[in-house]
């Protein structure tokens, strides 16, 4: 099992920042490819950014590429997501999640996920 607590949303204007970041406890963190999803109001939850084990891999969906930046810290436990140039189509719950399997961008890939955080960007 893999706990997982995301923190570091909050309400942000339009080109503001934030960074989120998800805590892990239980089996080794390390063992696990990492993912942000985000579901924002009447939508479906979708894909954000994953990241390897090692940090060797790492993608985002189109609309973040060049915005958004995922890392991890193995030694803390911890993954986050730098948010940057937010934009209001951005706001949503950001949940991250952990795949024992593939770095993917799909949800049923990931067994482990948070309970999320809401981002909010006014305009």
């Amino acid at each position: 099992q893999v706990q997982l607590v995301e923190s570091g949303g909050g309400l942000v204007q339009a080109g503001g920042s934030l960074r989120l970041s998800c805590a892990a406890s239980g089996r080794t963190f390390s063992l696990y490819h990492m993912g942000w999803f985000r579901q924002a109001p009447g939508k479906e939850r979708e894909f954000v950014s994953t990241i390897s084990r090692s940090s060797v891999f790492t993608y985002y969906t189109d609309p973040v590429k060049g915005r958004f930046t995922i890392s991890r810290d193995n030694a803390k436990n911890t993954v986050y997501l730098q948010m940057n140039s937010l934009k209001p189509e951005d706001t949503a719950v950001y949940f991250c999640a952990a795949s024992g399997g593939t770095a993917s961008v799909t949800s049923s890939a990931y067994a482990y996920w948070g309970q999320g955080t809401q981002v909010t960007v006014s305009s």
